[in-house]
């Protein structure tokens, strides 16, 4: 009898023994029932595997043992989740000094439903209809490989990424999340149903011990992971350690990773900042690497409440986290030291009273960025990536904040970090945001240089003129300012680049009154 239908027939004894315990026993799965030790030694990770299988074919949870330690092994095994899972306090070891296969993840969460055949030809930039009627709502992405989008400048450039959109298409042919781009030619559709039902994995104590792989050029990207591509997913309480890293090692590809889905909720997890590494990049000198604990890629819909990590202010450490691809993005409650919207984010960008640490806010895009009852120790309030352009097509709002800039270090602050002097072509055309809104912000920059003349709203973006370049970098139009306070009580101006000083509308109200 294989292990497999042991561990069957044991569920099915269980079963039959008595009234109370037998219930739970048939309504639960354990890892256990399949051959699970839980003593952090034996290796768990094919009991796991079998585990989940069994729960899947019959639609049933999986609940492990509150003071158990799983050891999840060296082997390529990959246990596929598809019903709610409780990890409650168990806690799970993961050690990546030797492993068989580095880019293999642990856990996939998958939708059961098989995916859709949807033909669209065109797309047009900000459609809202199609003439297309699936049979459940689904997570769509279309792309078209003739067009290059996001053509990365600087130390790892590269030639970009085809130009592609994701979006909720629902069955009354309806699409939720804006459509960036026109799409004469659709390369390919991919279309994933949705499953009505929420699936929630709750609790588990994950501690890797982290990888200590040598490659002196390039990345080697590592997984081993929790990897997420179930629109509807919720993850709670999880907390991930990494321990054991040394002066050499590779990056991870986010240890809870979400790409190519909609509806995704992270709430009151905790992650670990990786140790920063170096390696030779695209132009042969050498750049930083890291690894994102939580990453986000063509989700439609990311949430993150609650969630928090110790040590904002330690520059050893790489940034958390990182998304590219996104559409509406929602931060609450959080203390984490990087937000990184890395090849963009539309639609919506929320930053709600979050504690953002030294790496502060990074994001390029478009729509609406809004930060409010936030607290930010980034050296810039909000950094518009420069390999990508520095771009952010739409407005920006800022109420109620507070901004510390370089952790409190000394400088000379610049509010909105921009560098494009419009000689490269990022495959779009870029602009500082169009109109951005100060509704409440204090800036403590106490800490400043003897010659301090008080701190500039935009950073030099590099350029005599970048507005008339070959690949022109259109300037913001208008700031309104409403309740701007300094710690050095010095006025701030606009740009130390006179062309942007020039074309600038900076509009002060007065306090409104009770303010």
């Amino acid at each position: 009898m294989s292990s497999k239908q042991h561990a069957i027939l044991l569920v099915w004894l269980l079963a039959v023994v008595s009234s109370a315990s037998s219930i739970e026993a048939v309504d639960v799965v354990t890892y256990e029932a399949f051959g699970a030790v839980g003593d952090g030694v034996h290796d768990d990770l094919p009991a796991i595997c079998e585990a989940h299988e069994y729960a899947n074919a019959h639609g049933l949870p999986v609940k492990t043992k509150p003071d158990a330690t799983y050891h999840l092994g060296s082997r390529a095994l990959t246990a596929i989740i598809a019903t709610d899972t409780d990890w409650n306090t168990s806690r799970f070891t993961i050690d990546d000094t030797e492993v068989e296969n580095h880019r293999k993840s642990l856990f996939e969460v998958r939708s059961l439903l098989k995916p859709e055949t949807l033909k669209i030809d065109r797309l047009t930039r900000d459609q809202r209809q199609l003439d297309v009627r699936p049979e459940r709502d689904c997570y769509v992405t279309v792309t078209n490989n003739k067009i290059k989008r996001f053509i990365r400048r600087g130390l790892n450039r590269n030639s970009g990424t085809s130009q592609r959109d994701s979006f909720i298409l629902r069955r009354d042919g309806s699409i939720e999340g804006d459509i960036d781009w026109d799409y004469e030619n659709v390369s390919r559709v991919e279309t994933r149903p949705m499953d009505e039902k929420p699936l929630v994995l709750r609790g588990g104590v994950f501690t890797t011990t982290a990888n200590q792989m040598k490659q002196e050029v390039g990345y080697n990207y590592w997984y081993r992971n929790i990897n997420i591509s179930r629109s509807n997913t919720e993850v709670s309480g999880l907390k991930h350690y990494v321990v054991g890293e040394t002066s050499v090692g590779h990056p991870y590809h986010g240890f809870i990773s979400v790409r190519s889905c909609a509806n995704v909720t992270l709430r009151n997890c905790l992650a670990t900042a990786h140790k920063t590494y170096r390696t030779i990049g695209a132009t042969g000198k050498p750049v930083s690497m890291g690894s994102y604990d939580y990453a986000a890629n063509g989700v439609v819909n990311y949430t993150m409440i609650n969630c928090r990590m110790d040590d904002i202010d330690d520059r050893t450490r790489w940034g958390v986290i990182g998304t590219n691809f996104c559409k509406n993005i929602l931060l609450e409650n959080c203390t984490l030291n990087r937000m990184d919207a890395h090849m963009g984010v539309s639609g919506t960008c929320v930053i709600r009273r979050c504690t953002l640490g030294y790496a502060g806010l990074n994001a390029i895009g478009r729509g609406v960025l809004t930060i409010e009852d936030s607290t930010l120790y980034g050296n810039s309030l909000i950094n518009f990536r420069s390999d990508y352009g520095s771009t952010w097509e739409g407005d920006v709002v800022i109420r109620n904040c507070r901004w510390i800039p370089a952790c409190g270090r000394t400088c000379s602050p610049r509010m909105f970090s921009v560098r494009n002097d419009g000689e490269h072509d990022f495959g779009y055309p870029c602009s500082m945001p169009r109109e951005i809104t100060i509704d409440g912000l204090h800036v403590d920059d106490s800490n400043h240089p003897e010659d301090y003349q008080g701190m500039y709203l935009f950073c030099d973006p590099r350029g005599s003129d970048p507005a008339n370049s070959p690949f022109p970098y259109a300037r913001c139009q208008k700031v309104k300012i409403l309740r701007l306070t300094t710690a050095s009580g010095k006025t701030p101006r606009v740009s130390p680049n006179a062309q942007v000083e020039k074309s600038v509308v900076v509009i002060e109200e007065p306090s409104r009154s009770g303010s």
